[in-house]
């Protein structure tokens, strides 16, 4: 690759409208030396791919890690793997890029074993390893969005000395939360994810690095078709995953994976505390830019402010939340960002990425980015509006009343002939027209006041905005499953509940009981005329139903008649406009 290439337009939106300066240039040709063999701590011999500039001169290093192929991270495919960041933009700019695998992915020897001690072990190793290069001069950096995230906290973890700077946007702190939402299955995801992976864990080197490969690639890269990607999101990636979850893999350590995620640790156990990267990472010092896009509500968007909280105590942080599209397949978005932050940290170089607030984060609705010291922003108050059994979403208390739908899993088919149900499958609240513009902006809540005819239900609570042509926009969600609805109270804070995930709980039949459910943080300017609404079912898979992310939740296969009281109230994070 040439100096030029690194001048190529990149999809996505490339700052958070902080104003940088400063900025290495492309100005190296890039040398590739694929397959390079790289022994950890215990003999394991890992592979990487290592891009670096045509340059005598010693100069950074950017590491990217994963299970994902490292050999169609260049590719320009719009897939959910292609995540490591564009090799030509890094290594134009005086890095370079190293690209590796986990063990047991890509060429790399060994079992994977998936954020555990001996991956953070590896990672660690892999940061060392890179910074004794004869081209690199001991600064090292990660790099990386999703998985290639996680591996950054992973490493970070460990503390490895040349580890200067990471840039983990779009990660997930605690793995059982990525699987598990308040004790409901993420089944969509995390049955695609692991077919995925396991698929291509085992195919060859060959099968990535060929002529046909070759030439889908550079058309792939083409201005034209490259532009077509410029708004491929989650979604996307998600279905690509399901292309190949239809193929067989092995059972060791595949399929014991999936047991282990889905049926051997339904509740946090020891297993899943191994790889609880967000607890793990505590008093981290290491310098950390976090971000995600607001979409991202079923996955990676629930650990970024946590992280937040995290780590602001004991390390340098800025974090960028970006709004639709802010994050493509493959990965290109915010490398502008990253430049300015890697630049000060690896490079010693003045780009203003560290001036102002440490929070630059998209309005939707205003379309604007704006900034704040902290989250959610000064000024924002919890505000409640209560379920009416008019089905009214309106401010202040109305207690009176309560509505009811009925749950049936598709397990129990109804009889031939039988009359349909007289009860709805899902429950709807909304405002009238609003008279002003509204910003929603930090963490909202449901307490809802409910009971049901079984002894279990999932929750599922999906906030939205209606637009006046009747047009309706997922603005973001939370779910509980009903025996798992203790809450710690002592830890928690108006709008952001803490929910064991280890103690479930009798639910009694038709005798009213309280929940506390978070939903997912968020931004969003409801604009005047807009209807605010909340949506309550119990199952995500009914057609009509909200999915956020097209996600789907597995539920209790319990029929109920659930009933909402008029009690219920959904507070919301309101924010000065």
């Amino acid at each position: 690759m040439k100096a030029q290439d690194g001048a190529r337009r990149l999809n996505g939106p490339q700052t958070t409208g902080r104003e940088l300066r400063n900025l290495s240039q492309p100005e190296f040709d890039i040398n590739l030396s694929p397959d390079q063999d790289v022994v950890v701590r215990d003999g394991t011999v890992l592979r990487a791919d290592v891009y670096t500039p045509a340059t005598h001169a010693k100069v950074p290093a950017l590491l990217a890690v994963s299970c994902y192929p490292r050999q169609i991270q260049n590719s320009g495919a719009p897939l959910g793997f292609v995540e490591a960041g564009a090799s030509d933009f890094w290594v134009s700019r005086g890095y370079g890029h190293v690209i590796a695998n986990t063990r047991g992915t890509g060429g790399s020897a060994g079992t994977y074993s998936w954020l555990d001690e001996t991956e953070r072990h590896d990672v660690a190793d892999l940061v060392e390893w890179v910074a004794t290069q004869e081209w690199c001069d001991g600064n090292v950096g990660m790099i990386g969005i999703s998985y290639f995230a996680m591996t950054q906290l992973a490493g970070a973890i460990e503390r490895p000395d040349h580890l200067k700077a990471i840039f983990p946007v779009a990660t997930t702190g605690d793995v059982f939360e990525a699987a598990w939402h308040n004790g409901l299955l993420s089944s969509t995801f995390i049955s695609a994810w692991i077919a995925g992976v396991a698929t291509l864990a085992g195919r060859s080197d060959h099968a990535f690095r060929n002529v046909a490969v070759d030439v889908a690639s550079r058309l792939l890269r083409t201005r034209v078709i490259h532009e077509r990607f410029q708004h491929l999101n989650g979604e996307a990636a998600l279905s690509a995953l399901g292309v190949v979850m239809r193929a067989h893999f092995p059972e060791e350590p595949w399929g014991a994976l999936l047991e282990d995620v889905s049926i051997n640790h339904q509740l946090r156990d020891d297993w899943w505390e191994e790889r609880n990267l967000a607890r793990l990472i505590e008093g981290c010092t290491i310098p950390t830019y976090l971000g995600c896009d607001w979409e991202n509500v079923p996955l990676h968007l629930p650990s970024t402010f946590g992280l937040w909280e995290t780590l602001n105590q004991s390390a340098a942080v800025r974090v960028g939340m970006l709004g639709a599209g802010g994050l493509t397949w493959p990965w290109e978005s915010l490398h502008t960002e990253a430049l300015g932050w890697f630049d000060h940290w690896l490079k010693g170089r003045d780009t203003g990425i560290m001036d102002g607030p440490p929070i630059r984060y998209w309005l939707p609705g205003a379309d604007e980015f704006r900034e704040a010291e902290q989250w959610p922003p000064e000024g924002v108050t919890l505000v409640g509006y209560s379920l009416g059994a008019d089905g009214v979403l309106v401010e202040g208390n109305r207690e009176a009343g309560s509505r009811s739908y009925r749950y049936e899993p598709q397990t129990l088919p109804r009889p031939k002939g039988a009359p349909p149900s007289s009860l709805p499958t899902m429950l709807m609240w909304e405002t009238g027209d609003l008279a002003e513009d509204v910003d929603v902006v930090g963490d909202s809540e449901l307490l809802l006041d409910a009971a049901i005819s079984a002894t279990d239900t999932a929750w599922i609570v999906t906030l939205q905005d209606v637009s006046p042509d009747g047009s309706v926009e997922d603005v973001t969600a939370g779910w509980l499953r009903a025996c798992m609805k203790a809450v710690d109270e002592q830890a928690s804070r108006p709008g952001r509940p803490v929910l064991p995930s280890t103690a479930p709980t009798v639910v009694v039949p038709h005798e009213l009981t309280s929940y506390r459910i978070p939903l997912v943080s968020t931004a969003r300017r409801f604009v005047r005329g807009h209807r605010i609404r909340i949506v309550i079912a119990s199952d995500d898979t009914t057609k009509g139903h909200p999915a956020i992310m097209g996600f789907h939740h597995q539920a209790p296969g319990i029929q109920s008649t659930n009933t909402v009281f008029g009690s219920s109230k959904l507070l919301l994070p309101i924010a000065p406009n």
